[in-house]
């Protein structure tokens, strides 16, 4: 079984979308590379994973903000095994951007920016060399609030900002890589039943056992759901919840439209 499929290396393991994602993908067959800060939590889903499914699962302890951590776990995704790499590590940093810690916002940008855009640039060659491979990067729904004031959403100016980079990113480098066999996407979920809202991302939260924040969200599975449903249709951009794609077609008309406007408001 272990060996159908190939490898997935998958950051943020340890809990929420990352752990739930990892045990699909474990479930259908795949080898795995978990990727996270937290030793014990990795060690008990590698246990978990082995033990119901038969596959292969590694566990790299890295902190993807760490230069040295995330040169270690880019090399591992550039292997030639890697033929899934799901980019989900990422910290929030919430709060009012002025008063904003400047070792937090480093760390934010590293995590959420320059470790989405270095694994991804260590996998995706050998992916083109072997003629497949699946690239998933998590944004955020966030990605589109830009305009919108915080209450009830989070102050989020440097997350939504990073966010908005992974959704950019991805969707062009989707277009660029538009005719190989290489399939990409960006999640983009909204508020989901996770951890993720307890911790500003300084430090993981502790404890042995996943939790979820008390604002709740959509169930993890779901998520997971939506994001290989839109792999199988070829949709670059997947929003779990949305059943209608038009306002994401919409989203590229109006992208469209200001450019080319703009050439004739030029001319």
């Amino acid at each position: 079984m272990s060996t159908r499929r190939g490898t997935a290396l998958v950051t943020g393991a340890s809990s929420g979308i990352g752990a739930a994602y990892a045990e699909r993908l474990a479930s259908e067959g795949w080898d795995t590379v978990l990727v996270a800060r937290r030793a014990q939590r990795l060690d008990d889903l590698a246990r978990r994973l082995r033990e119901t499914t038969g596959t292969t699962v590694e566990t790299l302890v890295a902190d993807l903000s760490d230069p040295g951590d995330l040169a270690r776990v880019a090399r591992r995704a550039a292997g030639d095994d890697i033929g899934f790499l799901l980019n989900n590590a990422g910290i929030n940093g919430y709060g009012p951007f002025a008063e904003l810690e400047p070792d937090l916002m480093t760390k934010v940008l590293a995590v959420n920016v320059l470790a989405v855009t270095t694994l991804a640039r260590a996998a995706v060659p050998a992916m083109l060399e072997r003629g497949h491979g699946t690239l998933v990067n998590v944004a955020s729904q966030l990605a589109f609030a830009g305009s919108l004031p915080p209450r009830p959403l989070p102050e989020r100016a440097l997350y939504g900002g990073t966010k908005g980079y992974v959704v950019t990113f991805t969707r062009t480098l989707a277009a660029e890589l538009a005719g190989t066999p290489l399939r990409i996407q960006v999640l983009c979920p909204g508020l989901t039943a996770t951890e993720f809202h307890k911790s500003r991302g300084e430090e993981p939260v502790a404890g042995r056992e996943q939790s979820v924040h008390e604002d709740g969200g959509m169930p993890v599975d779901q998520v997971v759901d939506a994001s290989l449903a839109s792999l199988e249709d070829g949709r670059v951009v997947c929003v779990p919840g949305l059943d209608d794609p038009a306002p994401v077609d919409g989203l590229a008309e109006a992208e469209l439209a200001i450019r080319t406007a703009a050439r004739r408001g030029g001319n």
